[in-house]
């Protein structure tokens, strides 16, 4: 089969031909029907061979921690799924018997590190192929009647501004006012949960006036481009410090916007796979307000994020392209040349 695997550290990733794997206990095989390139890719294939090599993620490897497929086998023993069941990938692997993995947050398994558990395509082959094993259907989500290529990317794109917006819920009221910063793949769909969910006003930001447009056709009330001025533009929308700022960038340029607009119980939630740099503590930031790292999302709220899609609150904006058009596809993902998501179609 083939398969878009990262072969060399530094090198754009390659299509190489591959035996179709077989599920062992307890397993299941899909064949894939869609798969996403995400920016936490791009990333991973950004590191030097010693930053790589901390990570201790195999090579070569298939990409893809996005996957949506058709239960085509199971191994012995496997129950819980039917062959030609459409499902969706639950990406975040952990113990499965822990206090999170009980509540279905194995995003947040404090025993996933330890037992060298991964999700595919960041530790073990992912969906970038035309058949992936799923090491336990419980990782499996119904996909029903939604379509493949344009749900996938729900499992990530979708799942995770969920989950760091739904931690914020009880200050998103009627007349609250919520930032959203970097209107990509994620920051877009971030925008429709905060129109589906909440009763706030919805700001986003972005560093070009193409961006700012895309953020207002998905939803957001204002959209501002970054730079000299914009705290000011904000809190005049908001008649002062704004309620929670989503970023979906993490730089220290952010960071320094944030202190600007952020006052009194305001939450600072940071989604982006930056490192920028704040001070904390009693007198480091506003009385009340809240710093979060939310990670990806837990298993019931995916099962949420595609009911939404169904009821048409939810649509992700794709690009599609081939097996063959995998490398180009994170290109243009790294390049910035995408408005929403790279769905890869084997």
């Amino acid at each position: 089969m083939k398969a878009l695997r990262y072969v060399e550290v530094g090198q754009p990733p390659q299509v190489q031909e591959i035996p179709i794997p077989q599920p062992g206990p307890g397993e299941v095989r899909l064949k894939v029907t869609a798969a996403g390139a995400c920016h936490s890719d791009s990333f991973v294939m950004g590191l030097s061979a010693e930053e790589y090599a901390a990570f201790g993620y195999p090579l070569p490897m298939t990409l893809g921690h996005e996957g949506v497929g058709i239960v085509d086998a199971l191994g012995e023993g496997t129950t819980g799924v039917e062959i030609g069941e459409a499902v969706a990938v639950y990406g975040p692997r952990g113990c499965g018997r822990c206090h999170s993995c009980a509540q279905g947050m194995e995003n947040y398994c404090q025993h996933a590190a330890g037992l060298g558990l991964t999700p595919p395509g960041l530790g073990h082959d992912g969906a970038m192929a035309e058949y992936m094993i799923v090491s336990d259907p419980r990782l499996l989500v119904p996909l029903g009647d939604l379509d493949p290529a344009a749900s996938v990317a729900l499992t990530d794109a979708g799942l995770t501004p969920y989950h760091a917006i739904k931690g914020s819920l009880d200050l998103l009221v009627p007349g609250s006012t919520a930032v959203v910063v970097g209107v990509g793949g994620l920051g877009h769909m971030a925008i429709q949960v905060l129109k589906a969910l909440t009763g706030a006003t919805i700001i986003g930001i972005d560093v070009t006036e193409e961006k700012a447009a895309f953020a207002v056709e998905n939803g957001a009330h204002h959209a501002f481009v970054s730079g000299a001025g914009v705290a000011e533009k904000i809190r005049e929308v908001a008649g002062g410090p704004v309620t929670a700022i989503f970023d979906f960038v993490a730089n220290d340029a952010v960071m320094a916007m944030a202190s600007e607009i952020a006052g009194p119980c305001t939450d600072f939630v940071v989604v982006g796979a930056g490192a920028p740099t704040r001070t904390v503590g009693l007198l480091g930031q506003p009385f009340g307000s809240r710093i979060r790292a939310p990670y990806w999302g837990s298993r019931p709220e995916l099962m949420e994020v595609l009911d939404l899609a169904r009821s048409g609150d939810l649509a992700v904006e794709t690009e599609h392209f081939s097996l063959d058009d995998g490398a180009e596809a994170y290109r243009k993902l790294h390049d910035g040349e995408l408005r929403g998501r790279a769905v890869v179609i084997p």
